[in-house]
């Protein structure tokens, strides 16, 4: 009965980790608001995914904080290159 139960368990574990890289190839690079492809901008070395359908902008883990060392100038041209 015990190996029943964790023979279940076991499947049950791989059948969720199975499930997860599915949906994390599904959803890999496309822009969660509109779902287009998303683009990958190089800027002083922080990489930001932009999607040009709906000119959203995201960032990754640690992104942000890179973002926010920049100099104000730095910061301020930074935030022009996604203007239209």
């Amino acid at each position: 009965m015990e190996r029943k139960r964790k023979a279940e368990e076991e499947k049950q574990r791989q059948l969720a980790q199975d499930e997860k890289k599915h949906l994390k190839e599904l959803h890999f690079m496309h822009c969660p608001k509109c779902g287009s492809n998303l683009s990958e901008i190089d800027y002083k070395g922080v990489k930001i995914d932009k999607c040009f359908n709906c000119e959203g902008i995201w960032l990754d883990a640690g992104e942000l904080e890179s973002v926010s060392k920049l100099e104000k100038s730095s910061v301020d041209k930074f935030f022009s290159i996604f203007k239209k």
